[in-house]
């Protein structure tokens, strides 16, 4: 029988100023860790499911300085009766606010400390990373549905987005416009036209580059604030 689905989320942990911002990724010896929201933790399930083990990408990576300063929506799948089970996360998405490092770290890695801490030259926009749905799940839209759940979120929450803006560019950026509506990826190629069927477009003025030994090309649309 069919799976039904719902979503849940968390918040950024650097909201949370009574507990640590350490997030600690879930290992065997210690499933749920404790620190950790549990939306993150099982999102955190998805993303090693995806990005390490079938994708080969580096575990010491997946986890970074972003995950304390963002939202994650996560969809759960759940057989319905008499086959019911405890609801399984098999779907995600990160949404990361502005400020971002300028694209140049991104094409000339070996030189990214010469280039400013954020970019402050182009429109701020709020970043859609970690992408993932489970193999077994696959091909039945939960990509499109996570990320209209996020883009949904974002429009209707300018006011989170831009306090986290300020909250982490602190004195870096000065008479900044606030979030605008700009919703930018980093799509791995074979799923470009993935994204193209949701709305974004590719900027070719941003060329190509590596992140963990895939090929990435910049994508953006708008969202219309609620």
């Amino acid at each position: 029988m069919a799976h039904t689905f719902t979503t849940n989320s968390h918040p950024p942990a650097l909201l949370d100023n009574t507990t640590t911002t350490t997030l600690l990724y879930p290992t065997p010896a210690n499933p749920n860790p404790s620190t950790n929201h549990p939306v993150f933790t099982h999102a955190m399930t998805v993303r090693h499911a995806v990005f390490v083990n079938e994708q080969g990408c580096a575990a010491d990576a997946e986890r970074d300085e972003d995950d304390a300063r963002s939202w994650e929506f996560v969809i759960y799948a759940k057989r319905p009766p008499p086959q019911a089970q405890e609801e399984q996360p098999v779907a995600v998405v990160r949404l990361v606010p502005p400020p971002h490092a300028p694209h140049d770290t991104l094409l000339d890695p070996a030189r990214a400390s010469e280039f400013p801490r954020f970019d402050t030259e182009h429109e701020p926009y709020v970043k859609v990373t970690r992408v993932a749905v489970l193999k077994e799940f696959r091909g039945l839209g939960l990509a499109g549905r996570v990320m209209r759940v996020a883009e949904e979120w974002a429009a209707a929450n300018k006011e989170a987005i831009d306090a986290m803006y300020r909250r982490v560019a602190g004195g870096d950026i000065q008479q900044q416009k606030g979030w605008n509506g700009l919703v930018g990826l980093h799509a791995q190629v074979q799923v470009e036209k993935m994204y193209q069927r949701m709305g974004y477009e590719t900027d070719g003025s941003l060329g190509t580059w590596d992140e963990e030994s895939i090929q990435h090309v910049g994508m953006f649309k708008r969202v219309a604030l609620n």
